[in-house]
């Protein structure tokens, strides 16, 4: 037996266990490789990678130290004597090995590799492998198979509620919070509304981002529940609910790849939306050059595997394709974005016209759900919703009840970027604006990104200034910087080409 020692290392969801390499127990001479363990002890093992150190100051020959993310798994304290085993490679890695090989793979198999990450049976290692070989190609059927699979035991039931609605967007626009006005209309009109969210994959700011600058969004199942029932919707972190546990552990190694395949970022939206109990989902799918989804084809493609599968496992979609050729909204990070929406909620003259036309547009589709509410008409009663005052209203309600969150200051430091010539902006690259907000550290600082002041379609004179960014750290504002000299993201035609 071992005794148990904690160590203050995170290691990004991973499991590592450190022994000594006089171990008096486990014979470390003949380890050539990464070896996986089972440590023993706990309700249920854990697996963990084995790590071998020479410092009894960080484990001694009768200790294994167990870094944060083991820690917490195990469930013991320190001291707790614990036992060691070398860990059975996981079953369903074969089924791995069949779909690198080209191979379709069986309902009973997706379901066989999902269980044996939610069991800790993957390493990251593993998970790359099932997210790299699954995503050169998926049928039909498989992204089924693999959104019910994700859906796990944990599913949140919403009594007597016969349609509970949620909206999503695919993502790949930056700015494009139009999540949060919706909830706001939906939740004045009386529909419930289980918003859940999550933080920012690889943009400026996910939604959740947003909301926090406004509220916590960091709620338990109990509370997530009480304020749907009391304020008709509530917009949560869904890494607090206790839901579809390998999508959060699949979405954290995407995370650290950089690496996001449409279809299985398909299956994760409606595993997680099935499992929070929504019945009724608005899916909107941005469509542009520069966007996630580059073509309309490629959209048609994937709308048709999205109502396949919604069909399938009972719950109504209403995909729409949309305008992603150009950021939406004229923020872009979370207080900047926050800014916006706000500023539409209150009505103001200076509302960024995109971001409110596209949320009543689709805010009206959520409401069309309702049998009671003739079709046509969503827009129109979305629109009386927010000019009246009623969304903001019942957005401060859902503030409170989550609790107002502190507000964040935008960054202070700031540098305008400025048009090089005269003449009309053609178009705007997405995905270079993203990426120099997220330099600016707009991932790490809400306060941080870009407040966009010229839209494709705008006039400029030379010198006057396309957009302004702002950083809370002078790392990220040097690296954001160094970054826009070499390509602002904004092409601007000279008025003589017109």
């Amino acid at each position: 037996m071992l005794s148990l020692k904690h160590l203050a290392v995170s290691s990004f969801s991973e499991n590592i266990a450190y022994i000594h390499k006089d171990c008096e127990v486990y014979k470390v001479d003949d380890i050539l490789c990464l070896t996986k363990v089972e440590i023993h002890g706990g309700i249920k093992p854990i697996c963990a990678f084995l790590q071998v150190v020479d410092d009894e100051d960080i484990v001694s020959v009768n200790e294994i130290g167990l870094n944060t993310e083991a820690f917490k798994k195990i469930n013991l304290p320190e001291g707790a004597n614990v036992s060691i085993t070398t860990a059975p490679t996981a079953p369903s890695l074969v089924s791995i090995k069949r779909k690198i090989n080209g191979n379709i793979l069986s309902a009973g198999e997706y379901s066989s590799i999902i269980n044996d990450i939610i069991s800790n049976k993957y390493s990251n290692m593993d998970i790359a492998s099932f997210l790299v070989a699954s995503g050169s190609f998926m049928t039909t059927p498989e992204v089924l198979a693999l959104t019910e699979s994700l859906i796990g035991d944990d599913v949140i039931h919403w009594d007597n509620e016969s349609i509970v609605v949620d909206f999503h967007c695919l993502g790949g626009v930056p700015g494009n919070k139009t999540d949060i006005i919706i909830a706001a209309i939906v939740a004045a009109y009386g529909l419930p509304m289980p918003k859940t969210a999550a933080p920012s994959l690889t943009s400026c700011a996910g939604v959740a981002d947003t909301f926090s600058v406004l509220a916590n969004v960091n709620i338990d199942e109990n509370k997530f529940k009480s304020i749907v029932k009391n304020n008709r919707a509530a917009i949560a972190n869904y890494n607090y609910l206790p839901i579809a546990e390998a999508s959060k552990m699949i979405a954290s190694v995407e995370r650290h790849l950089g690496l996001l395949q449409t279809q299985h970022l398909a299956a994760s939206i409606l595993a997680i939306k099935i499992a929070a109990g929504v019945t009724h989902l608005v899916l909107d799918i941005p469509v542009g050059p520069t966007s996630r989804i580059k073509t309309t084809t490629e959209a048609m493609r994937l709308r048709k595997i999205i109502e396949y599968v919604g069909d399938m496992l009972a719950i109504e979609i209403d995909v729409v394709i949309t305008d992603g050729s150009e950021p939406i909204g004229n923020g872009i990070g979370a207080v900047l974005e926050a800014r916006d929406i706000m500023k539409i909620l209150r009505n103001k003259d200076d509302a960024p016209q995109d971001l409110l036309e596209k949320s009543l547009f689709l805010a009206g589709r959520v409401l069309e759900f309702d049998p009671q509410l003739r079709g046509g008409q969503g827009y129109v009663v979305a629109k009386e919703i927010l000019t009246s005052g009623r969304a903001l209203d019942a957005l401060n309600k859902i503030i409170y009840a989550q609790g107002k969150a502190a507000q964040p200051k935008i960054g202070h430091l700031t540098r305008d970027i400025v048009a090089a010539q005269s003449g009309v902006v053609e178009s705007i690259d997405n995905a270079r604006i993203n990426k120099i907000g997220v330099l600016a550290g707009a991932t790490h600082y809400s306060g941080a990104g870009l407040d966009l002041l010229k839209k494709v379609g705008d006039s400029v004179e030379q010198g006057e200034t396309l957009y302004r960014i702002h950083s809370i750290n002078s790392t990220d504002f040097a690296f954001a910087n160094s970054v826009v000299d070499g390509n602002t993201g904004y092409e601007i035609n000279s008025k003589g080409n017109f």
